[in-house]
């Protein structure tokens, strides 16, 4: 049987790795001892064996070892014959000659190594010569874009340096359950707080469990609300959970932020100002006295080790974010959230437009879901509310207040809207009215009340119940904190 293949320079033929030898050695090893395979069926399918006759060798002894039978030469021949694929395999002869080898069990797991890597990198080969044929192909007009190109080559890498194909198979119910029974009891030695990492936000924490693996988390609000400070602040926190090696083991990796409205620089200052607590706008025109100058410096120094990454770039898509995350976990061996602000602003893959803009959001959010189960990660992403709110009496937000909605609700684990009355209700200030009027004390009375505080509404949660929670925010710091009698808890 020829495998060769010609080499991209074109000069001369080159065989793709195989180790026939070694697919031998491991069927021998298993027909003589089946306890062989428990060595090697974590790892290595069928499909791995280069030679058509060992695929079918080694799925006979994987469906005859399964049902608790005995794999040896009479119930494999039996088996195949059945099967029709006696003559595949090799005949009975063929089969005599592997269990004559009598190759030691012990020896099972490096001869299936062997095997797997050289089908590892035969799919590698494969990738890179699709990705060359990709490439000289775009002379026809209507071939993918480069960067689409490039960004489906670096997801077929990456699922191959991570579980070996481009698939993830189905999960028996036994893995599952241990992976749920490992959060339930990370959850019980924490004395049953939480079961995800942290927000930062006590009663927040306590009405969503914390931000756990795989859900798609929808933070919206109109401008002005302070999204984009409540979602920085929450990562922020995340980061710090991090660094103090606290929340579940599953998260344990750097804060991706994605800011599609809003600068890097911009948003690094205001991390300084709710972790130094100066006023923001000091910050940005220079007011700042030498105090706060200083507690700033000090700040920016403490905070240098903060796994907590920023990327502006404009106009980015869900598979470029999908590729830039794989990049992050990969190099820093976790990720504990992704943040994204926001969706409105995300570009659809290759950068189709829609006269549906509806259907595009509903695409991206649908992205969203898949990339926070693919890397098994939280994903928080910001949206927008219709102009519907502001014609309400109550400005409460609502599940149908999103805007182009979509699927935004149906693809979402959770949705919460962040609502501040005070927003509101500086805008009804008396204006005519004498400070001492009944109109304008009950105004300022409950003004004061309210300064401080603001609500994240939570409309939809998947796993448990919905509700409001109260937050402190603190407007000149672009800081949300616990909330304690209209205080923050610090």
């Amino acid at each position: 049987m020829d495998r060769t293949t010609k080499s991209v320079s074109g000069d001369f033929l080159r065989k793709p790795p195989a180790s026939v030898e070694a697919e031998q050695a491991v069927l021998s090893a298993i027909i003589t001892n089946n306890k062989a395979l428990e060595k090697v069926s974590e790892f290595l399918r069928p499909e791995h064996f280069v030679e058509v006759m060992h695929q079918k060798i080694y799925e006979a002894c994987l469906r005859l070892i399964e049902k608790g039978h005995l794999a040896d030469i009479i119930t494999l021949k039996n088996y195949l014959e059945n099967n029709g694929t006696l003559d595949m395999a090799g005949g009975v002869e063929y089969l005599s000659q592997l269990a004559s080898s009598s190759v030691p069990y012990v020896n099972a797991y490096d001869y299936g190594r062997l095997v797997y890597e050289c089908a590892v990198k035969r799919n590698l080969i494969e990738i890179g010569t699709d990705i060359v044929n990709n490439a000289f192909g775009g002379s026809n007009g209507d071939d993918v874009p480069a960067v689409d190109q490039i960004e489906n080559a670096e997801s077929q890498l990456y699922n191959l340096a991570t579980v070996g194909d481009v698939e993830n198979g189905p999960a028996s119910l036994e893995m599952t359950l241990r992976d749920s029974m490992q959060t339930i009891e990370e959850a019980y030695r924490a004395d049953g707080s939480i079961s995800g990492i942290s927000t930062g936000i006590n009663t927040l924490d306590k009405q969503i469990g914390g931000l756990h693996p795989s859900d798609l988390l929808i933070i919206a609000g109109r401008p002005g609300m302070g999204k984009t400070a409540f979602a920085l602040n929450v990562a922020f926190n995340v980061a710090n959970e991090v660094l103090n090696h606290r929340g579940p083991e599953k998260l344990q990796g750097p804060v991706l932020f994605f800011s599609l409205e809003m600068s890097a620089d911009q948003l690094a200052s205001r991390i300084l100002s709710f972790s130094a607590e100066v006023n923001g706008n000091k910050i940005r025109n220079g007011s700042i006295n030498e105090d706060e100058f200083n507690r700033l410096v000090e700040h920016q120094r403490a905070l240098k080790d903060l796994p907590l990454f920023i990327d502006d770039t404009p106009d980015i898509t869900v598979p470029a974010i999908r590729t830039r995350a794989r990049r992050i976990k990969r190099q820093y061996g976790g990720l504990s959230l992704i943040v994204i602000d926001y969706v409105q602003l995300l570009n659809s893959p290759g950068g189709r437009k829609s006269d549906n803009r509806v259907q595009e959001i509903s695409e991206i959010t649908r992205g969203l879901k898949i990339l926070a189960k693919e890397l098994d990660v939280p994903v928080i992403a910001l949206s927008q509310l219709s102009r519907l709110v502001e014609q309400r009496d109550d400005k409460r937000p609502q599940l149908a207040d999103l805007r182009e909605s979509g699927s935004i609700e149906q693809d979402a684990d959770c949705v919460m809207f962040v609502y501040r009355e005070s927003y509101y209700h500086n805008k009804k200030r008396p204006v005519d009215a004498d400070v001492t009027s009944q109109e304008y004390i009950a105004w300022q009375k409950r003004a004061e009340q309210i300064e401080h505080m603001a609500e994240i509404l939570i409309a939809k949660q998947r796993h448990g119940p919905t509700g409001d929670v109260k937050v402190a925010f603190v407007g000149e710091y672009f800081k949300f904190d616990n909330f304690y009698d209209g205080k923050t808890e610090g």
